[in-house]
């Protein structure tokens, strides 16, 4: 039903679709040249796309973060024109450009410098020069912008110095002393917390400087505390590395002004917190925070930690640098980059056919589960129909005793919306009839033969399970290729909260790493063959 809702209404906004007629395909991108002579993308720039002769209103399209964008069309001649200009340096750039689309063809449009219409920057004697447009924020700085990870959280940071200081938001990471922070989708080190001040609301971490030798910090204008950072009403700019999608802005007004935090009324994607905010001139403002308010629709804006309050954090982690170790430079493992196309997925999830429940074994104090993309995206299928059947997306009441359902991750359900290629292993303290609860989760070492295997995420989740109690799992998320048949064996050592040095050691059956290794078999051949599929769920 989903499938032919969507394709009904891709009919409706593709003319010509509905009649078979053979349509081109038109890939634009909008690049302007920085100060260091390189290309740089122009993201969320309107076009507007007209046929010619005209017979319609245009289509309006607005570029991604790359400032790519990508429409089908009917055959015929267009004319693609800026919708509004951009400005940059103290010039403003618009386009407008003609061309043909032929059927079942691409056609690729770059709009650059050299064939905009460029406007003259103001004299000398003229009011200040226009600011940049805000948009163009995020190219310059998305590589400064980092992703922070701690077992309980998901947060953005900004690089702001060559020595490899990452300055974040200490509400988020709160008191965790395990951070990774990830500069890019295959770059991501272990992180050494220098200082987390609670009442300022920042946080600064420590990588190593090798890994942010190419890295542009965000500069911090530390000179003026004295001047009041915000303004009612005032223009900012969010950037953030949100923890599904690539890094983006988020515009917003100040709405409300306080001495330590203001806020603003940003709409953050998850994991967008603790990026830089800037004001539309492009200066550092402050960071971004969460809202602490009972108001439900305060909580939906966010906070700015001004500069001032970073400055002073940063200061004291620049003396606690003298003496600190120094973070260590190895790389940790991270997400297989392709992702596990949905039409493999499906497949997959017919060849299991009414066997779609989770592999698990036990300890004596624990249940172990593990879960695949398969089984994820079994249990999401059967939790949609269930929910459309029920006419409610509602989550069911906690209740005395409830056994927590495999795949209901909690604060972590928005990392596995989109079916990560990676292998979980949770294990949950058992729950047994009476309300004496076993010992809570420490940790977990997993082991190819003898041979410790890091873990891409090692994360925990506390979980209620009546309306007084709750437990807390882990949830640790591996590389398939890591655990397989290609160990001699494979063992998981666990660690209780009660006992944190006693270790339990559980052998897992060699037929269930087969199972577990035969999920992943579509995936594996796709990527061999390099041959892609229907990624986007």
């Amino acid at each position: 039903m989903l499938r032919a809702l969507t394709l009904a209404a891709l009919f409706a906004v593709l003319p010509g679709a509905a009649s078979g007629q053979v349509l081109g395909v038109l890939h634009v991108k909008v690049t302007l040249t920085d100060a260091t002579r390189a290309p740089m993308p122009v993201p969320r720039h309107a076009l507007l796309i007209s046929d010619n002769p005209a017979t319609s209103s245009p289509r309006r399209v607005v570029t991604a973060p790359d400032g790519t964008a990508e429409v089908r069309l009917r055959p015929g001649s267009y004319t693609v024109e800026s919708d509004e200009p951009v400005t940059f340096n103290g010039k403003s750039y618009q386009w407008t450009q003609t061309l043909e689309i032929t059927a079942g063809r691409d056609v690729i449009l770059e709009l650059t410098a050299d064939n905009a219409e460029v406007g003259g920057a103001p004299e000398p004697s003229a009011s200040p020069a226009p600011e940049n447009d805000p948009s163009l924020l995020l190219p310059q700085w998305k590589d400064s912008v980092v992703a922070v990870w701690t077992p309980q959280s998901r947060a953005s940071g900004f690089v702001v110095d060559g020595a490899g200081l990452v300055v974040t938001n200490q509400r988020v990471i709160g008191s965790a002393s395990a951070v990774d922070v990830q500069l890019t989708p295959s770059v991501k080190v272990a992180a050494r917390v220098l200082v987390a001040d609670r009442v300022r609301d920042v946080a600064v971490l420590w990588i190593d400087p090798v890994n942010t030798a190419s890295v542009r910090p965000v500069p911090l204008d530390c000179a003026d505390g004295s001047k009041p950072p915000f303004v009612h009403g005032q223009r900012v700019v969010a950037i953030g590395a949100p923890l599904r999608g690539q890094k983006d802005v988020s515009f917003g007004e100040v709405s409300r002004v306080e001495p330590h935090a203001s806020v603003a009324d940003f709409r953050l994607a998850p994991g967008s917190t603790g990026g830089p905010v800037f004001n539309t001139g492009g200066g550092v403002v402050g960071l971004s925070s969460v809202v602490d308010d009972q108001d439900e629709r305060r909580r939906r804006d966010a906070r700015i930690v001004p500069v001032a309050d970073a400055c002073e954090v940063v200061r004291s982690a620049e003396k606690a640098m003298q003496t600190a170790e120094r973070p260590v430079a190895t790389r940790l493992p991270v997400e297989p980059l392709r992702p596990f196309p949905v039409d493999a997925l499906d497949a997959a999830g017919q060849r299991r056919q009414g066997s779609l429940s989770a592999y698990q074994l036990s300890s004596s104090d624990f249940d172990i589960t593990f879960l695949t993309p398969v089984l994820v995206s079994g249990s999401q299928h059967s939790a949609q129909q269930a929910n459309t059947r029920a006419g409610s997306t509602r989550a069911p009441d906690v209740q005395q005793g409830r056994q927590v359902a495999p795949t209901d991750f909690g604060g972590w359900s928005e990392y596995f919306a989109d079916v990560p290629p990676v292998l979980v292993v949770r294990v949950t303290p058992k729950l047994p009839p009476i309300k004496h609860f076993k010992p809570g989760f420490s940790r977990l070492r997993a082991l190819c033969g003898n041979v410790q295997v890091t873990p891409i995420h090692p994360f925990t989740l506390e979980q209620r399970v009546s309306e007084t109690d709750a437990i807390r799992e882990g949830l640790y998320v591996f590389d398939p290729q890591s655990l397989g048949p290609h160990c001699k064996s494979v063992k998981l050592v666990l660690y209780s909260e009660k006992e944190p040095e006693k270790q339990e050691t559980r052998a897992v059956d060699r037929q269930l790493i087969e199972r577990i290794w035969q999920d992943f078999a579509p995936y594996r051949a796709l990527v061999a063959t390099g041959s892609g599929g229907q990624a986007d769920r």
